[in-house]
């Protein structure tokens, strides 16, 4: 596991604490991101966990990120415990994990690390969604979000084409299980599928611009989810609560060094989109 990001933990009507939906957190994070299940063996890199911050918050890493020079530049770790959790005021999603070193790793152990490499996309679920990148058109106030048709009929429920024009009441919950309630319609020249009323209330409570991202997904429930994924226009995307402070980040690198000493655990948290953009 490269470069997981640490810091301290991470709303509003609806909320459910850390616990979010598995198929909606994963198209959030996106199709190249998988998680090892509890009792894996994964890698973690000090370096590149340095590096990372440093490129997050803009920083060069040698001169405001301290040096522990007995922590050694990879630890084998037993993953204990991984949840997965969204920021309050962003949506981005990442997963806090809690590891161990692992002290005198064996033939044993790298073959049990390649297995659970080989794992993570046998644990990852396979959910159809859509995602569309939203135009200034889909984020004024005054329009509507256009919907693609054949994902329209690939995810919503069927409309009745006998109404005129045909419309259905949508209710979708996002990551934090709160339920947006939007009307879509078929209608236009050419015809197209559209949400309408509703849909300027969800861009202002989610604070969406032009090149930020939209997904619906209809999970193994049929219930249907949507979530966002926003454009890289800070030096992170997640808010002050979660993943941003020096200090926290320091002190990641401060207990995994002590936990590498005395075989103790630490917590990480990961941000699956932070290290996409900086790969």
């Amino acid at each position: 596991m490269a470069a997981p990001e640490g810091s301290g933990a991470g709303g509003g009507e609806g909320a459910r604490g850390s616990r979010v939906n598995q198929e909606l957190w994963y198209a959030c994070a996106g199709p190249l991101v998988a998680l090892p299940p509890p009792g894996s063996l994964v890698v973690y890199f000090p370096q590149g966990h340095s590096e990372q911050v440093a490129a997050s918050m803009r920083k060069d890493a040698d001169a405001q990120i301290p040096s522990y020079p007995n922590l050694p530049s990879k630890l084998i770790c037993i993953l204990h415990s991984v949840t997965m959790e969204s920021d309050p005021d962003t949506d981005e999603v990442y997963a806090r994990m809690t590891l161990q070193p692992v002290s005198n790793v064996t033939q044993c152990d790298k073959e049990i690390l390649l297995a659970s490499e080989l794992a993570l996309k046998q644990n990852k679920p396979q959910t159809e969604f859509f995602c569309k990148t939203l135009t200034a058109s889909d984020t004024s106030t005054h329009g509507g979000f256009s919907v693609p048709r054949r994902a329209a009929e690939r995810i919503f429920p069927r409309l009745d084409f006998s109404l005129q024009p045909p419309a259905q009441e949508l209710q979708a919950r996002d990551l934090h299980d709160t339920i947006w309630t939007f009307r879509h319609i078929f209608r236009g020249q050419p015809k197209r599928h559209l949400l309408t009323t509703g849909w300027s209330l969800f861009i202002s409570g989610k604070r969406l611009l032009a090149g930020d991202s939209v997904l619906f997904i209809r999970d193994a429930k049929q219930q249907l989810l949507l979530g966002i994924r926003r454009a890289n226009r800070q030096p992170t995307n997640l808010s002050s609560s979660v993943l941003s402070s020096d200090s926290m980040h320091i002190g990641v690198l401060a207990a995994a060094a002590h936990a590498a000493a005395n075989n103790s655990q630490f917590t990480i948290f990961y941000n699956p989109r932070l290290v996409l953009q900086n790969l």
